[in-house]
């Protein structure tokens, strides 16, 4: 399945029979003596493979920020951090799989492409990277609203239902259109339940807080709360319970009890319109679709473009989050650049997750640009992965009503059909570079 990811240079006493590889424009048997050059994805099945491990990176780091802000940390020294790392992803990406071999016409190594004159690609790269950091920075705030596993659900259905549609022809239809619109369907059914299930959610929490009575007013809501938060210092509540929940909004960032549903959702909604519009940029910077650049330069390799991609999304969050530091949003307290460099409460895992979810890009586009970027938002489905985090560490849906449960697995298994029909609508690339 990964045979034909090439590895960079082999020494000239190695030899290989049996099996077919390409390399630029040519055929050639590994029978023979070779020199490989640079790490490329040529084979369906080897683009499957690093899209299921894009899945499994994209859907835990979600869970490691959303712990950290249910723990009490601040969502923009979180965030700063997360942002470091997810930027030192993309650089050893760049510097190992971009830049081992020599420089060939048509796929040029990570310092070759940087001398070149293709600054309309970077452009759409840098785009990219610019929604996907407003879109990953607006989820930092919808899960403490919404959750985290319908936030993921809600947000990466948008995202295949605008962004697919738009790399499918994008990809001058690559993907099978017969197998990967259903699958679009299938995710915007779950734009519906996901939705569903959080208005569920919120109604089954608003009941155990205000105790049997079928409706509870604002100022009823914050005295019960206050009330219980008194009951509750002595000991710790079990997951699902009122108990659990008031504890939770003392001990976390963003305060959301009693807070309207509409304002996460929107906050979900803007997310997935962002997320929506960074692979159809990225897929624009490596295949060059709309002619920009001149005739003789070719394309951005997927690890070049990864590389500025990160660069503009890596200044976004900074940027954003240090004005945040001082005039904070959605209630949250005001803080310093000296607050947060003191800050190591939890930054370990705001390092990790900015790995994961580094890596985790990065192996989605390298699989996209085998199999089509169509198929590849297949890790749009991260939220079986995110949804199983959410149980597990948070107690997520504990103890709520039968609807919110029959809701929650609707859901699921609509994300299951979905990530199986997206992937088998998986095409395979020609090489378009021009010479």
């Amino acid at each position: 399945m990964m045979a034909e990811v090439i590895p960079a240079v082999f020494s000239n006493g190695f030899r290989f029979f049996g099996r077919n590889f390409r390399q630029d424009n040519f055929e050639f048997s590994l029978d023979q003596q070779v020199l490989l050059k640079m790490y490329l994805i040529e084979d369906k099945g080897g683009a499957i493979a690093l899209m299921l491990a894009a899945l499994l990176f994209l859907g835990t780091w979600p869970a490691v920020l959303s712990l950290l802000e249910r723990r009490g940390r601040l969502p923009q020294h979180t965030y700063l951090d997360y942002s470091i790392t997810n930027l030192l992803a993309a650089v050893l990406i760049a510097l190992t799989f971009g830049q081992i071999g020599d420089s060939k016409l048509n796929t040029p190594n990570f310092f070759t492409q940087l001398t070149q004159d293709n600054w309309p690609s970077i452009l759409f790269a840098m785009a990219g990277g610019i929604v996907l950091s407003l879109g990953n920075l607006a989820t930092q705030y919808a899960w403490a609203y919404v959750g985290l596993s319908v936030t993921e659900v809600i947000t990466s259905s948008i995202t295949v239902v605008i962004g697919t549609t738009l790399n499918y022809f994008l990809d001058d239809r690559i993907n099978k259109a017969e197998i990967l619109f259903p699958g679009v369907g299938c995710f915007l059914t779950a734009v519906c339940l996901g939705s569903a299930v959080h208005s569920s959610n919120a109604a089954d929490n608003e009941e155990k807080l205000c105790g049997s009575s079928s409706s509870c007013k604002a100022k009823e809501l914050e005295d019960e709360i206050c009330h219980i938060s008194d009951s509750v210092k002595s000991e710790k509540a079990k997951a699902g319970t009122a108990e659990y929940l008031v504890e939770l909004e003392n001990r976390r960032s963003i305060k959301v009890l009693g807070a309207k549903t509409f304002v996460g959702l929107g906050i979900v909604f803007f997310a997935g319109i962002c997320f929506s519009l960074f692979s159809p940029a990225f897929n624009l910077a490596t295949n060059d679709q709309w002619h920009t650049l001149r005739e003789g330069v070719p394309h951005l390799v997927v690890y070049t473009a990864f590389f500025y991609f990160s660069i503009s999304c890596f200044i976004i969050a900074i940027i954003l989050n240090i004005r945040f530091l001082y005039k904070p949003v959605l209630g949250l307290p005001k803080s310093s650049f000296a607050a947060y460099l003191k800050d190591w409460k939890g930054r370990q895992w705001a390092l990790l997750a900015g790995l994961l979810c580094g890596f985790g890009n990065g192996l989605q586009f390298m699989g996209g640009q085998a199999a089509g970027y169509a198929a590849a938002d297949a890790v749009q489905a991260l939220p079986l992965v995110s949804t199983f985090w959410g149980i597990l560490l948070f107690g997520e849906y504990r103890k709520s009503s039968k609807k919110t449960y029959i809701l929650l697995v609707s859901m699921l298994l609509m994300f299951i059909i979905a990530v199986v029909v997206l992937m088998a609508s998986a095409g395979h690339r020609k090489n378009t570079s021009r010479s």
